[in-house]
């Protein structure tokens, strides 16, 4: 397998000052925009801000049973010993579950569901496969928090991703509230790459999983984003949905709350983007977190 020119270098030795996206936000041509479901105004703000909120995208009763699916799977003392599964730090509470698309056909579905492909297929102009599918668990008072970062530049050194023509569709599973550790945003963050310190070690993923130190911006960086364009953190009750550009930094508190807050990702990446050598060096990453075996183009169901 090849590797392309590293047009977004990073893990390096010195630092290096973040620098312009070099690909589009949104891909399709401004006078195909109108092909689909989304408004050019929603076009325009996913292209400004990097993410775009939906309340009650689905209707709880449509939610109900992955929910009570999701509830079984915190229970399956099998599936904890999983590779795919990550456990929170020190403890047994669940933090993530990966592949959640390959373990339950009702997932697997839902990742075809046609409302989302349409759009998905609007902002990336392209055929599109599941990259990465997960579980985020943030269990009341014990759920950890994750760092700031741009999944793009683990995908891009760990896993090999060439370029921006990815994004998640983030769909919530319970209430997320100011409380209970709901995403956080920072509007416009992506359209810069800020490159990280640091070599990044084999089977890194063992650790970055649990607690990631590699791959996170810079205070400096992180500060200017914010004071150009503060943070925003979308709230709303089961069924609703984010859908966050690649590059978009995101992050999350602790669950401070007794409330436990579940989000569902699913990652599309574009059948035209598919995944090379690693551009750190290292081994490529298993498969539960990088998919390389099957690519297909998915098919609305």
């Amino acid at each position: 397998m090849s590797r392309s020119q590293d047009l977004f270098p990073t893990r390096l030795e010195r630092k290096l000052g973040m620098f312009e996206r070099l690909d589009p936000v949104v891909h399709t041509p401004e006078e195909r925009l109108s092909d689909g479901p989304l408004s050019r105004e929603q076009v325009r703000e996913f292209d400004e801000n990097g993410f775009l909120f939906f309340d009650s995208f689905f209707s709880k009763d449509e939610m109900d049973a992955f929910i009570k699916e999701l509830k079984d799977y915190e229970e399956d003392e099998d599936l904890k010993l999983s590779e795919g599964t990550i456990l929170e730090p020190g403890k047994e509470e669940i933090r993530s579950i990966f592949g959640i698309h390959e373990i339950s056909e009702r997932f697997d579905r839902l990742t075809r569901d046609p409302h989302l492909l349409d759009i998905v297929h609007q902002l990336l102009d392209s055929e599109v496969y599941i990259h990465q599918s997960r579980i985020n668990y943030k269990p009341g008072f014990k759920g950890k928090g994750f760092n700031w970062h741009s999944d793009f530049e683990t995908w891009h050194s760990e896993d090999g991703m060439p370029r921006m023509r990815c994004l998640s569709c983030s769909i919530v599973m319970t209430d997320n509230n100011e409380f209970n550790g709901p995403l956080m945003l920072i509007p416009g963050s992506q359209k810069y790459f800020i490159p990280c310190v640091g070599r990044t070690p084999e089977d890194n993923y063992k650790e970055s999983l649990k607690s990631q130190s590699l791959g996170v911006p810079d205070a400096a960086s992180l500060t200017r984003l914010m004071d150009e364009n503060s943070i925003e953190a979308p709230k709303g009750p089961p069924g609703s949905l984010i859908i966050f550009e690649c590059n978009t930094l995101h992050g999350s508190n602790v669950n401070m709350s007794c409330w436990p807050r579940s989000n569902l990702f699913f990652v599309y990446n574009s059948v035209h983007n598919t995944l090379e050598e690693p551009y750190c060096g290292n081994k490529p990453r298993p498969e539960f977190l990088a998919n390389r075996k099957n690519q297909e183009p998915l098919k609305p169901v």
